[in-house]
């Protein structure tokens, strides 16, 4: 009892530590075998637009097996028997018809020598579904009910540890002061980051996360810019919007998080210059920049001259630039009224 003890006690702690994803994943499952034997386990992400498993890492199956469990049949089967819902842990033995009737047993693994096995969906606080966990034995023996209560006790354990929450909410983290933020979904929706407020700046299809979904779609996996508040001419000032693109190991329906946070010191930049600045960034010319605010070209010249006092930049080149690396520029699609 007290190994069986300090093993879910490692379990909790492998859960909580640093690392990759896949590696504390990995982890987690060779710890679960001192709990709880078996033959064979994988454990997948749950797409968070709801297409399916992402399969993260799997222990002791061969490559036909593995890849199997990696393709789309899996997730029609954990459909068809439940376990992708809040339920305590399912095999194929509590099934009201035969297993072989499941390509994913059929077809996998039974071929493979697997005849038992229990499989668990895994939710996050909120009822977040974020994985499958499944553990998988050679024996025709059915898993007792000790080892089934075992394995639903330590699924919310699981699902702590791979939650793609988690490396957001570090990558969130970096921004300093941030008031409210979002995760960016590939189907161009968004939702709540766990532990962050939410603002109605920050909606699905809104103007700021398009021009952010830009910035991600152009290859940055960091960027920052200024929004205005109340309008063009910014009469409640600018927020700082801050994109982060989304790690490498969170699935790939979630591409980025957008963060909301108090402006920096605008070093007396004006609404008008945080524009040209916008368009500076994306190389404009005076007479495009001209076109685009429907103002004289004179008049951006003159606008041109105070930016680069204001910014110490003994060029308009270097002026982009520094604004780009400080976020110190208004979107030119904002600036030019297309949002």
């Amino acid at each position: 009892m007290r190994s069986e003890q300090a093993s879910e006690l490692l379990l909790a702690e492998t859960a909580a530590s640093i690392g990759s994803t896949s590696e504390r994943a990995h982890a987690m499952l060779e710890v679960l075998r001192r709990i709880i034997p078996f033959d064979g386990a994988f454990l997948a992400f749950a797409d968070p637009l709801g297409h399916g498993y992402h399969s993260l890492v799997s222990v002791d199956l061969d490559v036909r097996t593995a890849e199997f469990l990696a393709g789309p049949q899996v997730a029609r089967d954990i459909e068809a028997t439940g376990t992708d819902r809040a339920r305590p842990p399912l095999g194929p033995s509590d099934l009201p018809y035969p297993a072989e009737e499941l390509p994913t047993w059929a077809e996998c693994l039974i071929p493979s020598g697997i005849h038992q096995g229990l499989g668990v969906a895994l939710f996050a606080p909120g009822r977040r579904h974020v994985g499958h966990l499944a553990v998988l034995s050679g024996s025709r023996q059915p898993p007792s009910p000790a080892i089934r209560r075992r394995l639903g006790r330590l699924a919310p354990v699981f699902a702590r540890g791979i939650d793609p929450m988690r490396s957001l909410i570090a990558a969130a983290r970096l921004v300093r002061g941030a008031t409210a933020a979002v995760v960016l979904r590939a189907d161009g929706g968004c939702q709540a980051l766990p532990g962050m407020p939410v603002d109605a700046r920050l909606v699905d299809r809104s103007p700021v996360l398009a021009a952010a979904r830009e910035r991600i779609a152009d290859g940055h996996l960091y960027s920052s810019f200024l929004w205005p508040v109340g309008g063009s001419h910014a009469p409640g000032g600018h927020v700082r919007l801050t994109v982060l693109a989304a790690p490498e190991d969170v699935p790939p329906g979630l591409t980025a998080v957008a963060l909301l946070s108090p402006a920096p010191d605008l070093h007396g930049l004006t609404p008008r210059e945080l524009e040209v600045l916008g368009f500076l960034v994306e190389g404009c010319s005076n007479h495009e920049i001209a076109r685009a605010l429907v103002v004289a070209a004179r008049t951006v010249a003159a606008h041109l001259e105070h930016i680069l006092v204001k910014l110490g930049a003994p060029t308009r080149t270097l002026a982009a630039v520094r604004a780009e690396r400080d976020g110190l520029y208004v979107p030119a699609a904002r600036a030019g009224g297309h949002a």
